[in-house]
């Protein structure tokens, strides 16, 4: 995902660049200190999302967003509250009032996956990821990629096609948040992609090179999953 940055405080520009710096599937394409600056960058780079101040100037950040005909997503930065509504009723993706911590950042780079244009739930399946936080690190995986989710405790096991991540949740917790992505729990310690699924033989489930096992208390959703 490409973004941009839109503020006339130099140091805005460093939190966010700071930020994102841990996540590999953003890339920066521009630093704008005045929406005209940001207008001529926009117009020559496609650009998926951009953080916007609102005080800026000449031109506000929300004069600057009325004026493109197809907006990219967008995450105002401000440090004015009263502003909000505004920006709501121009459907950006999210308010972060500064200073805003890490934490509430990545929450507003989720509803920036939510708010992707529609399209049919097989076509969208493979772009969309979630984020896991794991060794000292954010990790941004495709759901498309997950294979199955082992509980370790107050953490987890999550096997991808491209390896292991310990990550610090809960399986109860990551269950609530592929539940829209067929994903079926089994076991108490165990949950698999269903598309993932090669065969079941009795208690198990054959799971890319692995095997999962079937819960006692969980046999009944396998055996509505082999009938349709």
């Amino acid at each position: 995902m490409t973004y941009c940055i839109i503020d006339d405080e130099p140091i805005a520009h460093r939190i966010i660049e700071g930020y994102c710096k841990d996540l590999p599937h953003l890339r920066k394409v521009g630093n704008c200190y005045d929406a005209f600056q940001a207008m001529q960058t926009l117009s020559q780079q496609p650009v998926d999302l951009i953080f916007l101040d609102i005080n800026m100037p000449k031109l506000t950040g929300f004069d600057l967003l009325k004026s493109l005909r197809q907006p990219p997503q967008v995450i105002v930065t401000s440090a004015h509250r009263e502003f909000a509504l505004e920006g709501y009723e121009l459907d950006v993706a999210d308010y972060l009032l500064k200073p805003f911590s890490f934490e509430r950042f990545l929450r507003a780079l989720g509803k920036v996956t939510d708010h992707q244009p529609a399209t049919p739930p097989a076509a969208a399946a493979p772009n969309t990821s979630i984020f896991l936080k794991g060794d000292k690190k954010i990790h941004q995986v495709l759901t498309e990629d997950i294979l199955f989710i082992e509980a370790l405790g107050s953490y987890t096991r999550v096997f991808t096609a491209n390896g292991r991540i310990i990550c610090h949740e809960k399986i109860s917790s990551l269950e609530g948040r592929l539940a829209s992505f067929k994903f079926l729990r089994v076991h108490k310690s165990f949950m698999v992609a269903v598309k993932k699924i090669r065969q079941i033989e009795g208690n198990r489930l054959l799971v890319g090179d692995h095997q999962v096992p079937v819960g006692q208390t969980y046999r009944q959703r396998v055996k509505q999953l082999m009938e349709g």
